[in-house]
C-alpha cells in the first residue's frame, strides 16, 4: 500500500440485482450494458426471518451478496459501502416526523449507514470489525482504500460490499447518473496472481469530470467482470485509475 495507490486480489465475488441474479447473467449485463430495473427482493436464506425482516430491499441485496461471497468464513472484517444508503427509509422517517407521527425504532435504527453491516455481524455472531463508508461519487474508491488499509495492517482477507438503489422521487432533481438497484461483494486479499490496482492523483486543471451514465459501483463492477485493462474516473477533482495485471 502506498500513499497514492493500493493493490489487491479478489479471491471470490458475488453480485445480485433484480433479474440479474447469477454470474452468467452478470457477465451478459457487463457485455450488453443494459439498465437494471425491478423491485424483486433477494431471499437472504441464511439469515433468520426475525432479523431479515428488519432489512429493506437495499439491505437485503447487500446481505445476499455478503453471504454468497463470504460463505461460512468467520473473523473476516467487512467494509460496507453505499453512496446513498437507506435514503427512502430516511425520507419516510422525515415525512412521519413532519406529520407528528411517532417514529418506528426499527426503521430509525436501520436508516444509518452502518446498520446493514451490524445486522450481518449479529446474524453470524461474528466479532470481526465492520466499517461503513459513504463518500459521495467516490464511495467505492474510498471503500477499497479502507479495505486495503486493513490488509496492510495484517488482515488476511477483507469483505467489501458495495450497494445502492434509485433515489426516492423527492431527490430526482439531484441525480447525476442513471441510478439502479445493485449489490456486489469482493473477498479481497493481498496481491497474488491477478492483481487489481487503484491509483489516484489530482486531476489536471480544467479536466472535466467523468460523465457517468451508470453509478460508480456499476462502472467498477463492469470493469472487473469484463476484465478491462483499465478504468479512469475523474471526480472530486481527482483522477482515479483502476487497472489489472498478472
Amino acid at each position: 500500500m502506498s500513499f497514492k495507490g493500493v493493490s489487491f486480489s479478489v479471491a471470490s465475488y458475488a453480485a445480485w440485482a433484480p433479474r440479474v441474479e447469477t454470474k452468467d447473467a452478470w457477465l451478459a449485463w457487463a457485455i450488453e450494458d443494459y439498465v437494471i430495473t425491478g423491485g424483486v427482493e433477494p431471499p437472504v436464506q441464511p439469515m433468520s426471518a426475525m432479523l431479515r425482516r428488519r432489512a429493506g430491499v437495499l439491505g437485503k441485496m447487500a446481505l445476499e451478496v455478503a453471504y454468497q461471497c463470504l460463505g461460512g468464513s468467520i473473523d473476516v472484517p467487512t467494509v460496507f459501502s453505499s453512496r446513498h444508503g437507506e435514503a427512502s427509509r430516511s425520507v419516510d422517517l422525515l415525512l412521519d416526523l413532519a406529520k407528528g407521527v411517532p417514529l418506528s425504532p426499527t426503521s430509525f435504527g436501520m436508516s444509518v449507514h452502518n446498520a446493514t453491516g451490524g445486522l450481518f455481524s449479529i446474524a453470524r455472531s461474528d466479532h470481526a470489525g465492520n466499517f461503513a463508508v459513504a463518500a459521495g461519487d467516490t464511495s467505492v474508491e474510498h471503500a477499497v482504500i479502507e479495505a486495503c488499509g486493513l490488509l496492510n495492517e495484517g488482515e488476511p482477507a477483507v469483505l467489501l460490499v458495495v450497494y445502492d438503489c434509485p433515489l426516492p422521487a423527492l431527490y430526482f432533481d439531484f441525480e447525476d447518473c442513471h441510478e439502479q438497484p445493485y449489490a456486489w461483494a469482493w473477498l479481497m486479499q493481498p496481491p497474488a496472481d491477478e492483481i487489481v490496482s487503484l491509483t489516484w492523483s489530482g486531476a489536471l486543471e480544467g479536466s472535466p469530470p467523468s460523465v457517468n451514465r451508470w453509478p460508480a459501483g456499476l462502472e467498477v463492477l463492469r470493469f472487473y467482470l469484463r476484465k478491462d485493462p483499465a478504468l479512469e474516473r475523474i471526480c472530486d477533482k481527482r483522477r482515479w485509475l483502476w487497472s489489472r495485471h498478472d
